[in-house]
């Protein structure tokens, strides 16, 4: 190749490439409807699992054992960022990719739209109720309960957000999927503010459950979306820029808030994704094939795949099973195939923390991952007890990006 100063150096010396596509929820335990098995040993995952031989396959503690198991505390860790140190709640994650404006002094809540009927939850998710008509009702909350110290901003799905003005984060919440089926009073919100919060909820359900929307979903046999359910509270998040810490830039694709919030946060970009719900039923061709265009753009693109996590909090083992293979048929076997058509490129695979089949809801056991491009210890498969074998574990979760990234 003759050299040309009009050449830019990125296409002589082009920069290695790093893709991570997080599994959410995919960890769990051996499952007695699966055969003694855990859903990832079930699946049929050839993508992953030759990740897993062709490299390594570890455990990595993603949740440390102070703070409540879930994916924003799990994402900060798989982006390199200490969660004892920069995490301040869920909700304001989930903000900074709806561009809700926080003040210091603000809080955001998360807003669930879910099943009640009146002193049970029925339903975490109101059905998966769709976003067109999740956004009526949000609208309409705002539009009825919302005044200068309280607004409503819509999300996607069930997944929503409440900014209160000069407020305080000390109150104890309850994220709804844990208590799936439980009386909702000894769950309400509890310390300041509490009363507030529990006359929105109630007044919420009041407004929504005659609404025409629920009329029609129950006439239609779904779940209504007659109540809300504030949780995850806590003031705006500042994360340091991830392509200053890295050098590099980077790119989320994700369909749910609270991981697009956090890449917002860090600085990377966040494209939204057509077809992609957050759901089970999600286009998850769509999400590889994004992937695949980000890595036109920029060296480091992280994917988030939200379905497994949702047939867990289902219970449904099948579900669950079918989710994960859908990953590594649609988003991994695409973005495996052109890393390794790559002269420099790296791959890794993970759970972002388990959800357990048999109690619904999220638990902090330490999580498989899968790393190719770096080494290898010939592990058999990508799964749980693979990972274990390995006796090898990373206890402070965030420094896997470091890991993942050096020699």
């Amino acid at each position: 190749m003759l050299y040309s100063p009009a050449m830019n150096a990125m296409t002589l010396f082009p920069r290695p490439k790093y893709v991570i596509v997080i599994m959410d929820g995919a960890a769990d335990e051996p499952q007695p409807d699966l055969g003694a098995r855990t859903p990832l040993q079930a699946a049929h995952t050839p993508n992953c699992d030759r990740i897993a031989r062709e490299g390594f396959c570890e455990l990595v503690k993603t949740i440390p054992d102070e703070m409540e198991p879930g994916s924003d505390i799990a994402t900060l860790s798989i982006l390199g960022y200490d969660p004892r140190r920069y995490h301040t709640g869920r909700a304001p994650l989930e903000a900074a990719s709806l561009d809700v404006p926080l003040n210091p002094d603000d809080v955001a809540f998360r807003c669930n739209l879910v099943t009640c009927d009146g002193t049970t939850l029925i339903d975490y998710s109101a059905g998966e109720i769709p976003t067109p008509e999740a956004r009526v009702l949000i609208e309409l909350l705002d539009e009825k309960l919302g005044d200068r110290r309280r607004q409503f901003y819509p999300g996607v799905s069930y997944r929503h957000i409440m900014a209160a003005r000069h407020a305080s984060p000390a109150v104890r919440t309850t994220p709804p999927h844990d208590i799936i089926g439980r009386p909702i009073e000894p769950h309400l919100p509890v310390g300041d503010g509490d009363s507030a919060l529990r006359r929105l909820m109630f007044d919420s359900l009041e407004l929504l459950d005659s609404h025409d929307i629920n009329k029609r979903r129950r006439d239609q046999g779904k779940n209504p979306a007659n109540m809300i359910w504030l949780w995850g509270q806590g003031r705006p998040c500042l994360l340091p820029a991830f392509p200053v810490e890295r050098g590099m830039p980077g790119m989320v694709i994700a369909a749910v808030d609270l991981v697009r919030g956090v890449g917002k946060a860090a600085g990377l970009s966040a494209p939204r994704v057509p077809g992609a719900t957050g759901n089970l039923e999600t286009d998850f061709a769509a999400k590889g094939r994004a992937a695949l265009a980000g890595l036109e753009q920029v060296p480091f693109v992280l994917v988030h795949v939200e379905a497994p996590d949702e047939a867990s909090h289902q219970g449904s083992p099948d579900r669950k099973v079918w989710a994960i293979e859908q990953v590594d048929r649609y988003v991994i076997g695409p973005l495996f195939e052109h890393v390794r058509s790559l002269g420099k490129a790296r791959i890794m695979v993970l759970a972002d923390h388990y959800t357990k089949l048999s109690t619904r809801t999220h638990a902090r056991e330490p999580v498989p991952f899968a790393v190719w491009g770096k080494g290898t210890d010939a592990a058999e498969a990508f799964d749980e007890i693979n990972a274990k074998e390995s006796g090898r574990f990373i206890e402070e979760g965030w420094r896997i990006l470091d890991l993942f990234l050096h020699d």
